[in-house]
This record gives structure tokens, sequence and C-alpha cells, in this order.
């Protein structure tokens, strides 16, 4: 016994009401470019306000770290010559626990 189901029947028309993709592609590239512009935009305005404010801080500053230099560079050096004994004690001292193998 042959079942029959009914066939649907191709109906393509030629023009009419149809979406064309070309036009979405085309908005969505043009939203893309305008987010994109836009961003520079922003970052440039925005590394301009920064770029004052620090400007603006750092001729404070300036006098206080002619002092302050030498002292801040000896106290780095004294504690890595501190570090630098400390870890020679350690490497050159034996071990305080037993080789559990022996």
């Amino acid at each position: 016994m042959k079942i029959k189901f009914p066939k649907r029947k191709k109906e393509f028309k030629k023009g009419g009401f149809h979406t064309n993709p070309d036009i979405s592609w085309e908005i969505v590239m043009y939203m893309a470019f305008a987010f994109i512009f836009a961003s520079c935009i922003y970052g440039f305005i925005f590394f301009r306000e920064i770029n004052k404010e620090f400007v603006a801080s750092t001729e404070n500053t300036i006098e206080r770290t002619k002092v302050t230099k030498k002292e801040r560079v000896e106290n780095v050096l004294k504690y890595f010559n501190e570090r630098e004994k400390m870890s020679k004690d350690i490497l050159n001292s034996p071990s305080s626990l037993g080789d559990p193998s022996l």
C-alpha cells in the first residue's frame, strides 16, 4: 500500500515585497563605523582631560621628589642588601631535617 502525502507547490514570485539583505548589512556596517568613530572621539577627549590633570599634579611634586629621592634609593638598597644576606645564609646553612631514606 502506498501512502500519498500531499505535495507543496513551489510558488516563487518575482518582485513584490521582500527583504534585501544588502540594506541590513549596510545599516550594521554604518552603525559599527559610527560606534568606532564615537569611541575614538571619546577616548581622545578623555585622554586630554587626564593629561591636563597629570601635568597639573606633577608641577607640585617635582620639588618633593628631588628631596626624598636619595633617601628612598638608600632605603631600597638597604632592603635588598638585607635580603641578599638572608638568602646567602639560607643557602649556606645545612638543613635541619634528616634524610628520611637513610
